[in-house]
């Protein structure tokens, strides 16, 4: 597939031929719902309610034969809409019959509802004989399904993500509950997750606590509570100037009883969240090891962390599949969209329909790479002080250009090299 976008329209267009029997389901968690249309969106018969299940599979599968029988089609395209979780297992029980599946943007079958009867009514029916109508007339993109190991990655990095989701709730609650009996306690800590503060909070919660407590008292607390290096010059300023706020602080005290248990419990949560994210990092580097060589290598070599890595292969499996790093950004969401029309010219913003966790990750992976790799340092130097960009945009548009070297590092198995990278583009990004 080319990645022009006229001409991967094109292709998808003509991939449809007058012998392709197109096939929509309208995907739902329990009964699911096709309808058939021939390569001009011309419907074929009634709809098909079917179980989600293996026999519910059957009878589509019988279905559709009876169906390319009777019309004299001899091939098949099954589409469903790319929302959820729900087509998987369709989709893996029709690609092991040796089907082709596509996708369908939830949102192109949204706006094409009422082309086929000018009405707004909404029902699965419909649903599903639209859904093959848009394949019929090209909108569509082909359903990759990633190797077993790229699938197993994808599985723990969204493992990861939601524990630390989790992680950063719990840390809000915690905030929360500190700005109401011990305000101050920012203005000792930086950060209330250090390791020096997480020892203060599980020591002395309240300020009322460090009543009693002397420097020495204050830094033994904070060895018992597992903070190795406590002492020190450094730790007993600290520890002063804990004291010292702490006998002025104005936090309230009528509910401080139940906000410190509340911290405590908060406190057992964050310790049992981080162990299991250090759990699941060991496993993401253990899966990523298991990726081919020559799909991790050549990114490996740019400096990426094994969990950006992972990140990047979980979401777009082998880079060395694609034609373009335009493809990864627009699997990212982070393809351009603008809006013109004669004489308004309208702004030019991130599209966002992708995958936000790829879409994340790949921004965060240009701030680090700015920040310590040389040839990433140099360019936005160039974009910020002689092209005179603003930082924002000189991030956006080396994210362009780390999606395009990753992508031609993978299909031509290189490695990145700073002087060539440097010699070959003297305008940066």
């Amino acid at each position: 597939m080319k990645f022009k976008s006229y001409a991967a329209i094109n292709q998808r267009i003509e991939s449809i031929t007058p012998n392709h029997l197109v096939i929509g389901i309208d995907i739902a968690k329990e009964t699911h719902v096709a309808g058939a249309v021939n390569y001009r969106g011309v419907q074929l018969g009634r709809t098909l309610s079917f179980s989600n299940n293996s026999f519910g599979f059957e009878k589509l599968q019988r279905w559709v034969s009876n169906t390319m029988k009777t019309h004299g089609l001899t091939q098949v395209i099954f589409g469903v809409e790319s929302t959820g979780h729900y087509y998987l297992p369709l989709a893996f029980w029709l690609r092991d019959q040796g089907e082709r599946i596509v996708l369908v943007n939830p949102l192109t079958t949204k706006r094409n509802k009422e082309n086929r009867d000018n009405r707004p009514s909404k029902s699965d029916a419909k649903d599903a004989i639209t859904i093959a109508d848009t394949i019929s007339r090209g909108f569509y993109s082909e359903w990759r399904s990633c190797d077993t190991v790229y699938r197993k990655l994808r599985a723990l990095v969204n493992e990861r993500e939601a524990l630390t989701a989790d992680r950063g709730a719990i840390g809000n609650q915690i905030q929360t509950a500190l700005d109401e009996i011990f305000p101050e306690f920012t203005s000792v800590f930086k950060e209330w997750d250090g390791p020096r503060a997480l020892a203060t909070l599980k020591a002395f919660p309240l300020p009322a606590d460090l009543r009693n407590e002397t420097i020495d008292s204050v830094v033994s607390g904070w060895r018992k509570n597992g903070m190795k290096r406590a002492g020190g010059l450094k730790g007993q300023q600290i520890a002063a100037h804990l004291l010292e706020t702490a006998r002025r602080s104005i936090g309230i005290t009528d509910t401080a009883a139940e906000l410190k248990r509340r911290i405590g419990r908060l406190l057992e949560r964050y310790d049992t969240l981080q162990e299991q994210i250090a759990i699941l990092e060991a496993e993401i580097e253990s899966s990523l090891s298991q990726v081919p060589a020559s799909a991790r290598h050549p990114l490996e070599t740019i400096g990426l962390s094994p969990l950006f890595i992972a990140v990047l292969l979980a979401n777009a499996g082998d880079l060395g599949n694609y034609e373009h790093g335009s493809q990864l950004l627009a699997l990212a969401g982070l393809n351009l969209a603008e809006s013109t029309s004669g004489k308004r010219k309208g702004q030019i913003v991130l599209s966002k329909r992708g995958r936000r966790q790829l879409r994340k990750y790949l921004y965060l992976a240009v701030i680090g790479l700015v920040a310590n790799h040389a040839s990433f340092k140099r360019w936005h130097t160039h974009n910020v002080d002689t092209l005179k960009m603003k930082k924002q945009r000189s991030i956006f548009k080396l994210i362009g250009k780390l999606a395009r070297i990753l992508v031609a590092l993978a299909r031509n198995q290189e490695t990145f090299e700073d002087s060539r990278a440097n010699a070959l583009i003297p305008n940066a990004a």
